[in-house]
């Protein structure tokens, strides 16, 4: 009899948690069903209404959470109608995956903005009076709060479904969501209907907020860690499915809490587990197609760095033989003109843009968005530390071994993820990210929690072998972290040269063709889906090699490695620089890296800034810096230098590739 009093007070509690994600994931949900927008910044909202309500209820007291309550969702409806006026409402006649990019760069902002305000130390704000204290229902023990969030987000996610469909809003909605153009055309503003579609879902992410923040501390992390549970639900149950995601929210909520009740080694890999089975059974989910909005996959192309620019392929090619030489004359000025610092620096930026060009491989010219890419990054660091702690020392050996490992895995993930497309794929690969992110947790052999450090590193094979440190007592000028810069310099410039052959080479060609039409491609007589796995097993290479470096080089990993936060970044890495055209994203990293280290400096909120810097770079200049000059050139009236009118509309396969 305790053990099934038990299970029900697991099950409950279960359903409490089940019926948050049910109001985050609601509102995630009619977002996407009626707009077509992923919103990544769901999350920093669902945060922004618990920091708000923790606000509003001190000063009134014991009727503090019932104000809060309806404040608190209200102010953060007006922010969330905010960002979609001015942000997203200019992205509406792109791909959708450029909603992802923008509403990342809105995470940055809106976390910042929250830790700078309210401070990074956890705050909390008790339940009601009214609702304190345990309640006895049909022999189940439960908190009397944990009842009433039940009913209460049974109540609210019934009334926005009675709103969705029974009301001259929610019919207008439902047009607009099937085809925007025709309702404009009836004289109806549907734009201002977005708006409030967009408002809405952000004031219920702002209920659950509020609502989970009386239940357990509020901290500047729950948005991020609220996220990818709401992306679960929304996938299980359906993108867009307003049935699915009151569905998959509480079946995830129960999930969860029995997972870690009776079997805790599965916590965190079962509802990962179940979303990636879920895409690759029927990827549409488990209610298929949003009930009011359309099925059809968006034809709009994801924007490549503007080809030819102000500069021939020669003087690209002089520029580039500059900048590689000014970065090897870097170590030799090491304490004379700068710290040793300004190596490490460059050492880290090296590793991220090699990260960023193995992303640019698939995104920038197979068109394939990954939003899980840190799992090979971080697998390859792995595979390196565990090499070099087991195996050997020998750092080539454990580059191989990082280099295989992750294109085996890459092989296996693509073979599974590359049937699906877009938006679906982004998440499958976001999926198997968080799966391994949460396994490297759970085994000794991995370092759990602390991770893995302490290997000792030689180059060379065999007993032809030199430890850098020994070396560099030979040689005057140069220390050890200058020689393993330069060993650095030499594997990111030769994974460069090697992704521009391979680009320049009829592999290369048809994967640029495969972004520009699939169709068309496949119309063509190319087996498109087997382009797209080879490219993901180059990529996913190339990843694994930029995390085996970054091993050697910190000599320590960590799960936070493999962290959806590191394939978010790499991701803004890749667009700020200019996607498609290999240079460019490894120049986003430099930037990226840049910024952060000088910002960091100045102030706490640096994530904010380079978050603005993103936004507006999506909006107002897609094609990232590499279009920067032909951008200004245009708008100086040179059209002659700028070489003709707008390319956003020539086909990038008739054009030039730009590497």
């Amino acid at each position: 009899m305790v053990g099934v009093a038990g299970f029900a007070e697991q099950l409950l509690n279960g359903l409490t948690i089940g019926m948050v994600y049910v109001l985050i994931a609601a509102g995630l949900s009619v977002i996407f069903g009626v707009m077509d927008v992923i919103n990544f910044a769901h999350g920093e909202l669902f945060a922004l209404g618990a920091y708000l309500a923790f606000a509003i209820a001190a000063p009134f007291g014991g009727a503090g959470f019932w104000v809060a309550l309806v404040v608190a969702p209200l102010l953060v409806g007006v922010v969330g109608a905010a960002i979609e006026r001015l942000t997203l409402r200019p992205l509406y006649d792109r791909n959708p995956l450029y909603h992802i990019l923008l509403t990342f760069g809105l995470v940055l902002i809106l976390n910042d903005v929250i830790s700078f305000v309210w401070g990074p130390q956890d705050k909390h704000f008790g339940a009601p009076p009214l609702l304190e204290g345990p309640v006895t229902v049909f022999g189940i023990t439960g908190s009397l709060y944990g009842y009433f969030i039940v009913a209460f987000g049974a109540v609210l996610s019934v009334a926005t479904w009675w709103a969705l469909n029974n009301t001259r809003v929610g019919l207008v909605v439902r047009a607009g969501s099937q085809d925007r153009e025709m309702v404009r055309n009836l004289g109806i503003d549907i734009d201002r209907y977005y708006t409030l579609v967009f408002g809405v879902g952000a004031a219920l992410a702002g209920v659950a907020g509020v609502v989970l923040g009386a239940y357990q501390n509020v901290s500047t992390t729950m948005g991020n860690e609220a996220i990818i549970p709401a992306f679960v639900v929304v996938v299980i149950g359906g993108l867009g499915s307003f049935r699915g995601a009151v569905v998959g929210g509480l079946g995830v909520g129960v999930a969860q809490t029995l997972a870690r009740s009776y079997a805790q080694s599965l916590e965190g890999l079962v509802v990962f587990a179940l979303m990636i089975l879920v895409l690759l059974v029927k990827p549409e989910g488990l209610f298929g197609n949003p009930e009011w909005g359309t099925s059809e996959e968006s034809e709009e192309e994801l924007l490549a760095g503007s080809a030819g620019g102000l500069l021939t392929d020669a003087q690209r090619f002089r520029f580039g033989a500059v900048a590689v030489g000014l970065l090897a004359v870097v170590p030799l000025g090491v304490d004379v003109f700068y710290s040793e610092y300004a190596l490490t620096l460059l050492s880290d930026v090296l590793i991220w843009a090699l990260f960023a060009l193995s992303l640019d491989f698939v995104m920038g010219y197979a068109g394939l968005v990954s939003l899980g890419h840190a799992l090979f990054y971080g697998t390859g660091a792995y595979a390196a530390m565990l090499v070099l702690l087991h195996v050997t020392p020998s750092a080539l050996v454990a580059l191989v071994a990082a280099v295989a490992i992750c294109a085996a895995i890459a092989w296996a993930v693509g073979y599974l993820s590359i049937r699906v497309s877009g938006v679906y794929f982004a998440m499958i690969t976001l999926a198997f990210a968080q799966l391994f992110y949460n396994a490297v947790f759970k085994f000794d052999w991995t370092g759990g929690s602390d991770g893995l450090f302490g290997a000792d590193v030689v180059y060379g094979l065999g007993g032809v072998t030199v430890e850098l440190d020994a070396l560099a007592e030979s040689i005057p000028l140069l220390g050890e972290s200058a020689l393993f810069y330069y060993v650095l310099l030499a594997v990111v410039v030769g994974s460069y040269l090697l992704a521009r052959q391979m680009m320049r080479a009829p592999f290369g060609s048809v994967l640029q063709s495969i972004r520009e039409s699939e169709r068309r491609t496949e119309f063509v007589g190319y087996d498109v889906t087997a382009y797209k796995r080879r490219a993901f097993v180059v990529s996913g290479a190339m990843a694994g090699l930029a995390g085996g470096l970054f091993a050697i080089q910190d000599g320590y990993v960590a799960p936070s490695l493999l962290h959806w936060i590191n394939s978010g970044e790499v991701v803004v890495m890749t667009v700020l620089g200019g996607m498609g055209t290999l240079y460019g994203p490894m120049v986003g990293a430099g930037v990226f890296v840049g910024f952060e280290d000088v910002l960091s400096s100045y102030t706490d909120q640096w994530q904010a800034v380079l978050g603005l810097v993103f936004v507006v770079f999506v909006i107002a200049l897609p094609r990232g810096l590499v279009s920067l000059p032909r951008r200004l050139s245009e708008l100086a009236g040179d059209r002659s230098a700028a070489g003709g009118p707008d390319d956003e509309a020539e086909p990038l396969a008739d054009r030039e590739v730009n590497e």
